[in-house]
């Protein structure tokens, strides 16, 4: 290599280098102002008046209730979607059908669609004036304003997580195998579970806690079908809100702190599943 060319490439890399370390101190940066600091102030706030008011904050019958609205509301919402998830990427990935690409489509709704729309949607069907709002009520069936409705609205959210995250992976592992099982005199059950399962369970675990982070931290649709009722059908995100209004800082940032320490689990858990796949 001549002195010039040499000399060109060492300037070369001294611009890399130094183009680099601008990129990473602006991203840092970025990450630091947006990111840490607000989730570091919330924990800040939250300790503010001590460790016993923080406690105290956590255990109100209203935050209690809070905690429960919100386990059950996750709880039912989960599993509900990750049938659904594998029974849809299933059909996905291993059958051709007409309106094939609309399903696929509808998949998305729930990502392009504003929660808030969506629990106005339900607000529509299910209110006192909406569809069936008439049969529901002649029945005594509360829909709206009640767990139910929060139920209905944290479903519809959490929608495509399981899907979208096992839908490529049953489309790359392919049918010969399963065609090769089922030749062999396995059921379709068994051929699902003995086959098919085992080469996706990452997925799944990983659409799985993706759908639980978004039910326990939902807020816009929950919030239009909720009613707001204290102790009745108020989520965390609601609850917070609520103390926040009340201008009890502790008990919102109490509230908020136990939310981020959720998110930050569901993180850690993520990324030991990603780890765990590779």
């Amino acid at each position: 290599m001549s002195t010039t060319a040499h000399a060109r490439s060492r300037l070369i890399l001294q611009e890399s280098g130094i183009t680099r370390a601008i990129l990473i101190a602006v991203v840092f940066a970025f990450l630091a102002l947006f990111l840490l600091v607000p989730l570091g102030t919330v924990f800040l706030l939250a300790f503010e008046k001590g460790i016993g008011a923080y406690l105290s904050a956590l255990s109100d019958p209203g935050t209690r209730s809070a905690i429960s609205l919100t386990l059950l509301a996750a709880g039912i919402a989960v599993p509900v979607n990750l049938v659904f998830g594998l029974l849809a990427a299933w059909l996905l990935a291993k059958f051709n059908f007409p309106g094939r690409a609309l399903l696929v489509t509808l998949l998305d709704v729930p990502f392009s669609v504003s929660p808030v729309v969506a629990g106005l949607s339900f607000v529509l069907l299910f209110g006192r004036a909406g569809l069936f709002g008439p049969f529901l009520q002649a029945h005594d069936i509360a829909v709206i304003f009640a767990a139910p409705g929060i139920v209905l609205a944290t479903i519809f959210v959490t929608v495509p997580f399981v899907v979208r995250e096992v839908l490529p992976l049953m489309q790359a592992q392919g049918n010969s195998e399963e065609e090769a099982a089922m030749t062999l005199g396995a059921s379709g059950l068994r051929t699902f579970f003995r086959v098919t399962l085992p080469k996706i369970k990452w997925g799944v675990l990983y659409g799985v806690v993706l759908a639980n982070a978004r039910a326990m931290g939902e807020f816009g649709a929950v919030s239009v079908v909720s009613g707001h009722i204290r102790g009745v059908t108020t989520t965390l995100p609601l609850h917070a809100e609520i103390l926040y209004n009340e201008y009890n800082f502790v008990g919102a940032f109490a509230v908020a702190s136990l939310l981020s320490m959720l998110s930050i689990a569901t993180l850690v858990l993520k990324k030991l599943i990603e780890w765990r796949a590779r």
